[in-house]
């Protein structure tokens, strides 16, 4: 039986190696959920994937602050410094704490990014809330509902681990005190180089807390009613940008399944860049973000 997740450690108060950025909490949802939030100007919100936090977009937060944005990037919940609630969430939930967080700081329009799982989350929140995002990057995963079943079926060469994860419990107690050696497989083969071994050190200290794993584990469990929820919503209308990393997941699947998914959809890819986009070549990322969120959009 699991229960909620202890409160993280991490205070409030300025984010080290990052001036101008802030740790803040808000409560929203019923959970409690952790951002990091510097910049001035229209609103980016950025989602990691797993088995990330925040820590992922570090190094892109202050190029896009220089370019003119306010930058948030929160920690899902189940994942890093937010709360791991007990029992499964859908990724409609995930949107629904966004949007309370949002709404929060004030904002009601806002260009969103999502990487992996937050890509999912990105999609789930468009749908659910579309008159509140302007644009919406979708990078580096398959969409539920529009491709992701097929990727998930290992009977016909789709991926083991959404199967194995969508088992939280059980993936949790198999991978207890083995959290390295699991983690350390997936980190390898998703960056170019961008996550550091400090980064590393960092998200394995937070992967290791109380619960952590379940938490991240329960990004899979609900990816079969994910799929149906989405397939059940509308199409959307906003401009939306598919990215993939030169070295990343092959486009073309969340390329058809975005096209599927949305009205308007152009493509790029991120050079020299794996998996982690936002590490890889943040220069790269943040100078394509600001372009296609600025006042003269491509």
């Amino acid at each position: 039986m699991t229960t909620p997740s202890t409160r993280s450690a991490v205070p409030p108060g300025e984010v080290a190696g990052l001036p101008g950025f802030r740790h803040e909490y808000a409560h929203v949802n019923g959970v409690r959920i952790h951002y990091v939030l510097g910049g001035e100007g229209p609103a980016v919100v950025l989602l990691h994937g797993w088995p990330f936090t925040w820590l992922e977009w570090r190094a892109t937060l202050p190029l896009l602050a220089e370019a003119g944005f306010t930058v948030i990037a929160p920690d899902l919940r189940g994942s890093g410094h937010s709360d791991k609630p007990a029992g499964h969430w859908t990724k409609r939930e995930e949107a629904e704490d966004l949007h309370q967080l949002v709404r929060s700081l004030g904002l009601t329009e806002l260009n969103l990014v999502g990487t992996d799982v937050g890509t999912m989350t990105a999609h789930a929140w468009a749908q659910a809330r579309s008159g509140e995002i302007r644009r919406l990057v979708l990078s580096e995963a398959f969409l539920p509902g529009f491709g992701l079943e097929e990727r998930m079926n290992v009977a016909t060469g789709g991926h083991w681990h959404f199967g194995f994860h969508a088992q939280t419990e059980l993936a949790a107690e198999l991978t207890a005190g083995r959290e390295e050696q699991y983690l350390e497989r997936f980190w390898s083969l998703m960056t170019a180089g961008g996550i550091t071994a400090a980064d590393r050190a960092e998200l394995l200290r937070v992967h290791r807390a109380p619960d952590a794993m379940r938490g991240g584990f329960e990004h899979y469990a609900t990816l079969v009613e994910d799929g149906r929820a989405a397939r059940a919503g509308a199409r959307l209308s906003m401009p939306v940008l598919v990215l993939n990393g030169e070295h990343g997941l092959p486009q073309q699947p969340l390329l058809d399944g975005a096209r599927e998914a949305a009205r308007d959809v152009r493509a790029d890819v991120v050079p020299g860049s794996a998996h982690t986009i936002g590490a890889d070549n943040p220069r790269w990322l943040a100078a394509r973000l600001a372009r296609f969120f600025g006042p003269d959009a491509d």
